[in-house]
């Protein structure tokens, strides 16, 4: 099989072999390279100790990246490796590093310490592609499956566990019955590993093409218990919606298919109806309703967030848009789409509106999914046409009304609030002129002598 390489890939794996020395690419790159994908990242493993691939590549940007387990960056203007000697490693009781390391001598030593068989296929233009555990079969059948014995491989690092389920999602593969089992087994582990490390791979796989299987196999796994403990009560819990059967976990799975591919956006579509088991209530005729379902998915959003050790700006993106999902769903009215503009800011209320339209097209009811289109177009519009949504719009500030006698304070902030309503409703009267007439006829009675 022919592999085709970046020309600065091929000269790092030329240099390290005219210095005597073995070098291979390996992992992610050679089973994205099997599959006919173009590979992220380029992964060589070598002979050579780190000072050793110091010295080969004098001439060029080096950097320790991880230097004290093998690693160093090689960088070139075309593009960048990182270059690990052979090793083997203890397990990672931090949850971040490995215990020890040891460097080994052989590739053979290198790929038996690697995760997952489609993760542990070297190659390099001497000898081949070399393929000790299996890896290019498994690709073959969208496998899944440890090197060696899975429970030996997750008790080394139980982050692996989740890296089962990313991979299997966003490759279209399944994971082999005995690796699976022993995630079962095992998966009380990862309450052992780092947040921030669970975080990482949980975000790979809602960013990743096929999210709503990823989170699947997290729970059929029982890995949903230790990484979002909140989302398991909407297991089983009844949607309520007689137009389909789905209970509000498989509302949820449907809901992240349908949301563009934007983190924030898809963590606010994994909350968006979280507070639904805590909301339920009857009215007098015995009808269901989930009154404040959004604020306690809210709640429940940054709960989860700040265990996992989110950055602000996330947590405050999502909170905002499970908060806000619900509000003038059904409403085209342009005003109350003006003023729901400038709640939430200009800046998300596409995100929103992508929200909100994935959950119409999963609760099956066409009048609410013409709805939400019709909400996009007429934001777009408003948008377009520059109407003003807030304060900052108005054609008139405080200084202009302070200019023609009127106090600072409250009742100015009242006033201007006044104006934006009557631009709000009639755009045409944005003019310094027209407003300050408006202020004048309106609020004589806070007009200074």
């Amino acid at each position: 099989m022919i592999i085709d390489i970046p020309g600065f890939v091929e000269n790092i794996l030329q240099r390290l072999s005219d210095n005597g020395y073995e070098a291979y690419l390996v992992g992610g790159c050679i089973r994205d390279i099997l599959m006919g994908r173009s590979p992220k990242d380029w992964d060589i493993t070598t002979s050579a100790m780190p000072d050793e691939v110091l010295k080969a590549f004098y001439d060029k940007r080096v950097v320790a990246t991880g230097e004290r387990y093998g690693t160093v960056t090689v960088i070139y203007q075309e593009g960048k490796a990182e270059v690990t000697t052979f090793r083997s490693e203890g397990a990672y009781s931090d949850g971040r590093h490995p215990d020890w390391v040891r460097f080994e001598k052989s590739i053979e030593e290198d790929l038996s310490r690697r995760d997952f068989t489609i993760n542990s296929i070297a190659w390099n233009q001497g000898e081949g592609l070399i393929d000790p555990f299996g890896g290019i079969k498994d690709i073959g059948q969208g496998l899944i499956r440890t090197v060696g014995n899975p429970e030996d491989r997750f008790r080394e690092d139980g982050l692996r566990m989740i890296r089962a389920v990313r991979f299997a999602a966003n490759l279209g593969f399944s994971i082999d019955k005995l690796t699976l089992t022993a995630v079962e087994q095992l998966a009380g582990m990862i309450g052992m590993i780092s947040a921030e490390r669970v975080r990482e791979e949980l975000f790979k796989i809602l960013i990743g093409p096929n999210p709503s299987y990823g989170i699947k196999t997290m729970l059929e796994a029982g890995l949903i218990k230790f990484v979002l403990p909140e989302i398991l009560a909407t297991v089983g819990f009844e949607q309520n919606n007689p137009h389909h059967d789905k209970d509000v976990f498989e509302h949820t799975l449907c809901v992240l298919e349908q949301t563009p591919d934007t983190l924030h956006i898809r963590l606010a579509a994994l909350f968006h109806d979280a507070g639904k088991p805590y909301s339920y209530t009857l009215d007098d005729e015995g009808i269901g309703h989930f009154y404040g379902h959004n604020e306690k998915g809210a709640e429940i959003a940054v709960k989860a967030l700040k265990r996992l050790r989110c950055s602000n700006k996330i947590i405050k993106q999502v909170a905002l848009l499970v908060d806000y999902h619900m509000r003038h769903y059904r409403s085209n009215e342009r005003s109350k789409l003006k003023r729901l503009i400038g709640e939430i800011g200009k800046e998300n209320i596409f995100d929103l509106l992508s929200l909100q339209k994935a959950d119409a097209m999963c609760k099956k009811k066409q009048k609410l999914i013409a709805a939400a289109a019709e909400m996009e177009s007429t934001v777009r519009d408003i948008i377009i046409k520059n109407e003003p949504v807030n304060i900052e719009d108005l054609a008139i500030n405080g200084d202009d009304l302070k200019h023609i006698g009127f106090k600072p304070g409250v009742q100015m902030g009242e006033i201007l609030n006044e104006l934006l309503n009557c631009v709000i409703e009639e755009p045409g009267l944005n003019k310094k002129e027209s407003l300050i007439h408006i202020a004048q006829t309106k609020c004589t009675g806070q007009i200074t002598d």
